[in-house]
């Protein structure tokens, strides 16, 4: 994606809402981003110009890089003492890698010192805090530092002992400071609807959902239903190290004296991603919510699973290899049975994602809180409940990301001194499903679909 293209939509978006609210620059107290947090730009620091596109979170270009690193190493593991991730290609790490190893152009802005590195939080705050010619902020908060492979996630700096090990040394004097997720970061000078707005707050688009859904005590947990399905729980102010393929990731951290929240993390890469495949590609569908729909329509798949591994599977099983697969498909299956399995292949997955939670933490959830656009699937959220045994519950706003890239704006602009000054407001249930099977169908159905994935691994190419 070009990223000329992402800063344009800001600035449209922006507009767009001042105008929507009948609002001025000059009415605003501060504003925040939040993004996608692994998508990767590198850009000219004298012209402003990228030296290619952003390398997007669920590019599978990089598998070759992230399976040499892997073997250079010692192994998928070799850094996640270091960083609390795996090596894979869903990183910014190994993506920075593959750029620097196949476009000239990166390669040699780094020797000659003139190229930058931002995940996207980095190249918005750049840019919106004036750009090339003037004197602007190349800052990263922690929440998306700590998705690169190169941060310490204890000390939240920059590990050299990570960057070297990537093959990444000559990126050091590239790399943006590590700030807090909320604090003063600058002010917005390009010219634009926000022209003259403090920046105040920056945050990884899964951990603002955090935020906007209030899980700020120990074991408070939420999955958004967006691009990819994410699981976090809140794991309180130290690192909470897996052992069952999970990642440790920063969850925030407010201002610049505030300690570092954390949280532990299962990622899905394909959700939306899988099911506009299906409209886009197949032209199965008309519109993405036509599935639900279709779903709806027949009690069961008939044995039919779907493993949505467009790029590889993420976690728990971390295979660059895999492939999305459709099983058990007979003449009798039509384009309803494959709409449940689509979204049903979503619910398996989370599924999966909170059993290796359970057995990390030794505590099982009591019940799940939702949101994403995703969610508004209402089937898919009676087939995560089933699945899970547990309530699910969907907030009247579903889009909790936005909301947590508010909450953060306002304490970083001094709204709120504190979460405690906070409204509760805001999180109001608007539906919940409750589990509709038994324990033994359940399981039945959980080993099946575990047949389905190990019949997706191995199809994508390795070495």
């Amino acid at each position: 994606m070009d990223p000329m293209v992402i800063l344009s939509s800001v600035e449209e978006s922006a507009a767009g809402a001042l105008k929507k609210a009948g609002a001025t620059a000059k009415d605003i107290l501060g504003v925040g981003i939040t993004n996608h947090r692994e998508s990767t730009v590198v850009w000219d620091k004298r012209t402003g110009k990228p030296l290619y596109d952003c390398v997007l979170w669920h590019d599978a270009r990089t598998m070759e890089t992230s399976n040499a690193l892997k073997q250079k190493l010692g192994g998928q593991d070799a850094l996640r003492s270091i960083s609390g991730l795996p090596i894979s290609s869903y990183f910014s790490g190994v993506k920075l890698r593959w750029l620097i190893d196949n476009v000239p152009d990166v390669r040699s802005g780094f020797e000659r010192g003139t190229a930058l590195f931002g995940t996207v939080d980095t190249w918005l705050a750049w840019n919106l805090t004036g750009g090339a010619g003037a004197n602007p902020r190349h800052i990263t908060d922690v929440t998306n530092a700590s998705r690169t492979m190169m941060m310490n996630l204890e000390s939240t700096e920059w590990s050299s002992e990570a960057v070297d090990a990537l093959g990444l040394g000559l990126t050091t004097g590239g790399l943006p400071e590590i700030i807090s997720s909320a604090e003063a970061m600058g002010i917005v000078s390009n010219g634009g609807a926000l022209h003259g707005v403090a920046l105040t707050s920056m945050l990884g688009d899964q951990q603002s959902a955090m935020v906007g859904q209030r899980c700020f005590s120990v074991g408070d947990a939420k999955t958004t239903y967006g691009s990819g399905a994410f699981l976090l729980m809140n794991a309180g102010t130290k690192p909470a190290r897996s052992t069952h393929g999970l990642l440790s990731t920063a969850l925030y951290k407010f201002g610049s004296w505030g300690p570092t929240h954390y949280a532990m993390e299962g990622a899905i890469a394909s959700c939306a991603v899988g099911i506009n495949w299906f409209r886009d590609n197949l032209k199965m569908l008309k519109e993405a919510p036509e599935i639900s729909h279709l779903a709806s329509q027949v009690e069961t798949t008939d044995g039919l699973f779907f493993v949505p591994a467009f790029g590889g599977l993420l976690a728990p099983h971390w295979r660059d290899d895999a492939r999305a697969t459709l099983v058990g498909l007979s003449l009798a299956h039509d384009r309803r049975h494959v709409s449940r399995a689509v979204l049903e292949g979503i619910a398996f997955q989370v599924k999966e994602v909170v059993d290796a939670m359970a057995a990390d933490t030794g505590t099982r959830l009591s019940t799940m809180r939702v949101d994403g656009g995703v969610s508004q699937s209402d089937p898919l959220l009676q087939y995560q409940a089933d699945l899970l045994g547990v309530q699910v519950q969907r907030p009247a706003n579903v889009e909790t990301t936005a909301l947590g890239a508010g909450i953060g704006a306002g304490l970083g602009a001094g709204l709120w001194n504190s979460l405690e000054d906070l409204s509760t407001s805001g999180g109001e249930i608007e539906r919940s499903y409750t589990p509709s099977i038994s324990e033994a169908a359940r399981e039945e159905q959980c080993a099946a679909w575990s047949k389905a994935v190990k019949a997706s691994m191995g199809w994508g190419h390795t070495q």
